[in-house]
């Protein structure tokens, strides 16, 4: 938590916030264009921006995503959408055999068993999965603090509790075949900060409601719905995180620092623009010149520099970096 400033997750949050929303907008608008009704994505997503300015207006912003994916569903079916909305996952236990799943080319995820270099490939988007934990915490303490009452007690998240929660989760998840990334935005986040459940509660009743459906079935096929699903996302992970990524940026020191990370960002890719940020950010050469400090020599170089040198070498390995070719 000590290794990233806020301004650099508050750069890092907007970023993805930005493009996650921006991707999202983009496969409604393909889907209505798809089914030759594209006017529906334009009322779903003009629809859902006011319900979600009116509910964070009147301070029920952790009903956005309820409220937004069933008014999205609900405007696609009144306008004649529902017929591209299949029901094809029957009920019953699903398949939790990891062999099932990550060890053929002919059934589960169909990628067979990895390689070195499938390895190689995914090292650069498995160290910004970690790296994307730091801000996720601090993101998912500030939305706490915004809707929790500053009079609440126990409901705001011990940090080494929860990543040790979301570690176990993803371990268990990817053993039976799951291909999820575990943060505390899916784990935790929507359950409890937004819904205003404390943390242990709120992750209990997700977990309950998720195998619930996974045993019924066919609501999967309703969360999974583009009306549906790119509303729910839009509204309860992409615009949370640009939100926020706006609430780190308190100051110019941390704008800065949140700048350089976009433009970092967008030059290459989310992981270089964390990597170096963080870098440049712990050594005062941009952001708050005070804070290097406060830092061991540790966390302030060894750390970063490191990481920057692992980051680099696997995009150079994979060809992750604009104008070069793959080195291996």
């Amino acid at each position: 938590m000590n290794l990233t400033s806020q301004g650099v997750a508050g750069g890092l949050l907007i970023f993805l916030g930005f493009g996650g929303a921006k991707g999202q907008i983009e496969s409604l608008l393909a889907w209505g264009a798809a089914i030759d009704m594209g006017y529906i994505s334009i009322v779903i997503l003009a629809v859902s921006i006011v319900i979600y300015a009116f509910l964070a207006r009147i301070g029920k912003r952790w009903l956005a995503i309820p409220v937004c994916a069933v008014t999205g569903g609900l405007i696609a079916t009144a306008l004649g959408a529902g017929s591209s909305l299949e029901f094809v996952t029957q009920p019953g236990v699903p398949n939790l055999n990891p062999v099932y799943w990550w060890g053929s080319t002919e059934q589960g995820w169909q990628m067979g068993l990895p390689t070195l270099s499938h390895f190689l490939a995914s090292l650069p988007f498995a160290l910004l999965a970690v790296a994307m934990w730091s801000p996720d915490f601090l993101g998912h303490r500030i939305f706490q603090e915004l809707n929790y009452s500053k009079k609440a007690e126990k409901v705001l998240m011990d940090v080494d509790d929860t990543m040790t929660g979301c570690s176990i989760r993803q371990i268990v998840g990817a053993s039976v075949g799951g291909g999820n990334i575990t943060s505390s935005w899916g784990t935790y986040m929507i359950p409890a900060a937004i819904a205003r459940r404390p943390i242990p509660g709120g992750a209990i009743v997700l977990g309950l409601l998720c195998i619930a459906v996974a045993l019924i079935g066919y609501p999967m096929d309703v969360a999974t719905w583009p009306p549906v699903m790119t509303i729910a996302l839009l509204s309860g992970v992409f615009l949370p995180l640009l939100e926020a990524g706006m609430q780190m940026v308190k100051d110019a020191k941390s704008s800065q620092s949140a700048g350089i990370c976009i433009f970092a960002s967008m030059a290459v890719n989310p992981v270089f623009g964390w990597a170096v940020t963080m870098l440049l950010d712990n050594n005062g050469l941009i952001g708050d010149k005070e804070r290097p400090g406060t830092l061991s020599t540790i966390d302030r170089l060894v750390i970063p520099t490191a990481t920057v040198i692992i980051c680099v070498a696997a995009m150079l390995a994979v060809g992750m970096i604009p104008g070069i070719p793959p080195l291996l």
